[in-house]
């Protein structure tokens, strides 16, 4: 089902929904946890590069996302929201939806600043730009900036999603997840 339904949105951006999270999850544990490994051990290596790797399957997704999202109408929310809420949604997705975007282009970014191709499943993304070693610095840290911020924009998300679900008693949650099935 690739439709958005006025109740729900389609399964196709439920699980698109679940595989981001699951990704960025999977992002930002790779470049926590790499520093169990010694610099410049194949496990280092190994962590980094599969972070290079989720990073761009999550802007891949995300381009996913919004062209499904685009081509459909938001799910209602029931009882309905006002309209700050609603103004507040928006800019809140407009947020997220930058920061899954900018992400991981600034990281790609980085990698070719560096002379770096990007690795992905054996093949290799083409460098976004030339070498450049003393701007690579400066597209790192934002990178890392933004990647820093990201904590507080997936916390007011899932804060926002229970507040939605638990206070107001709306369907904002619901719309998002699986379909639940009887046995």
């Amino acid at each position: 089902m690739l439709q958005h339904t006025k109740q729900r949105y389609c399964n196709l951006s439920i699980a698109l929904h679940w595989l981001t999270l699951l990704l960025i999850m999977t992002v930002y544990c790779l470049m926590e946890f790499r520093d169990i490994f010694p610099r410049g051990s194949a496990g280092r290596e190994l962590m980094k590069e599969g972070h290079f790797m989720t990073g761009l399957l999550i802007l891949a997704i995300v381009v996913i996302r919004l062209l499904v999202r685009f081509g459909n109408p938001t799910p209602r929310i029931v009882p309905e929201s006002s309209a700050l809420m609603n103004k507040l949604a928006r800019l809140a997705h407009l947020t997220l939806y930058c920061f899954l975007i900018l992400t991981p282009l600034l990281g790609w970014l980085t990698l070719s600043a560096s002379g770096k191709s990007v690795p992905l499943f054996g093949f290799e993304f083409p460098t976004l730009m030339a070498q450049n070693d003393g701007l690579k610095g400066t597209i790192k840290e934002f990178h890392e900036t933004l990647a820093n911020i990201g904590y507080a924009l997936i916390f007011l998300h899932v804060s926002a999603a229970l507040y939605h679900h638990h206070v107001l008693r709306d369907n904002t949650l619901t719309n998002m997840l699986p379909k639940r099935h009887r046995l």
